[in-house]
């Protein structure tokens, strides 16, 4: 019907729930998964119950522009012609004579994602997809998911699924990960495979390269370095804390920091709702070093403070003028080289997503760091800026 590469190869002999295709460009993940939906509908008996074989995009733009394109090239193909029973172009939906049907859907939302079952699921590109959204496309799915990227920064497909077991994922999945580059691609040219091997810049060529995950798109901080527990410097000369309030579901994120010269230790204290005063005094103050005298930055919530005061904290309302924000990030990249503990995994999750704002029509990235992923973030943020802000300014 059509000539294949080994990535074909990897996911049609796949016995795995859930397979993830992480790779690098021209890797033909895409391609070669659009191939297997075709191959599937057009040579495999259909099943009696839901012969259906979805293809997720994030919008229908996108599906017209990528996924769906690519079938369309695909389908000039004289066999998989002689395979269509009918095609609905307006529709993006292709029966085939064995009955399969392949639809081609944008991720509009979580409810619409509700409706429908099928037998195969192949979400493409799919950290531009929501968790809740693809989730309620795969548990209505009885066969296998299918997933695709570009590894350009961890998502969900990282926190939820790689490396786990069924019984720890909430899929209930067994999951394989196939990584691929443009090496398993034997359709390109000399030139190309030269072009991408070329790739000057390191972490450019992790993910673009070899397909391994990198911290790019947009990422705030790059640099931080993850040290081991027992390096925290309790003596440093400068010890401090920050505090970000949390409510009903956001945390309230404590980090104890320590600062020599110009570089800034950071240990998580704690990451949770609704945590009482004197829990917070205990965190703080059970830490070697830490005393009263030592000042922790928190939000200007002013009825928090009066009580964290009562509860014998030396708490002190952070700056927080217009623009802070966006010069405390500043401060932090010019001026301070970043370490933080092993085991602040809340600050090593936020780390990898906390991100500049995209815009949705240009998609380039703002000066305007997304809300979100940025407890720990903002609770560093504050104490620094409002210690240093002369320094800054």
């Amino acid at each position: 019907m059509f000539q294949s590469g080994p990535v074909f190869h990897a996911n049609y002999t796949s016995t795995a729930d859930v397979v993830i295709n992480q790779g690098g460009t021209d890797s033909t993940k895409t391609y070669s998964l659009i191939q297997l939906a075709t191959f599937i509908c057009a040579t495999h008996p259909a099943t009696p119950v839901d012969p259906v074989f979805t293809v997720l995009s994030a919008s229908v733009p996108n599906s017209k522009k990528g996924a769906y394109r690519i079938f369309e090239s695909i389908a000039q193909n004289e066999y998989v012609q002689a395979a269509i029973h009918h095609w609905d172009k307006g529709g993006r939906v292709i029966t085939f004579k064995t009955g399969w049907i392949l639809e081609f859907l944008g991720a509009t939302d979580e409810q619409n994602a509700k409706q429908g079952k099928r037998q195969y699921l192949f979400v493409n590109e799919a950290n531009g997809i929501s968790w809740p959204i693809f989730w309620q496309f795969a548990k209505r799915t009885r066969q296998r998911v299918f997933i695709d990227y570009n590894p350009s920064a961890p998502f969900w497909a990282h926190d939820k699924l790689i490396g786990t077991l069924p019984e720890a994922n909430d899929l209930s999945a067994e999951v394989q990960l196939i990584i691929s580059d443009h090496r398993h691609n034997p359709f390109l040219s000399v030139k190309d495979h030269a072009r991408t091997e070329g790739i000057k810049d390191p972490e450019l060529w992790n993910v673009y390269a070899r397909g391994l995950t990198g911290n790019l798109s947009g990422l705030i901080y790059k640099n931080w370095e993850m040290i081991p527990d027992e390096q925290f410097p309790f003596d440093a000369p400068t010890r401090m804390g920050g505090l970000d309030f949390g409510y009903t579901n956001d945390p309230t994120t404590g980090i104890d920091i320590a600062v020599i010269g110009t570089n800034v230790y950071l240990h998580e204290l704690c990451y949770e709702p609704d945590l009482p005063e004197m829990g917070v005094r205990e965190l703080f103050y059970g830490r070697k070093n830490f005393t009263a005298e030592n000042k922790i930055y928190c939000d200007r919530d002013f009825t928090l403070l009066r009580l964290l005061k009562k509860a014998g904290l030396n708490v002190v309302p952070a700056l927080k003028p217009p623009g802070s924000v966006k010069a405390g990030i500043s401060l932090i990249k010019k001026e301070f080289t970043m370490h933080y503990t092993a085991s602040s995994t809340n600050i090593n999750f936020e780390l990898k997503r906390y991100m500049w704002e995209q815009d949705r029509v240009t998609k380039k990235f703002t000066n305007q760091p997304i809300d979100q992923f940025n407890h720990t973030m903002d609770a560093t943020r504050m104490a620094l800026y409002t210690k240093y802000f002369r320094k800054s300014s």
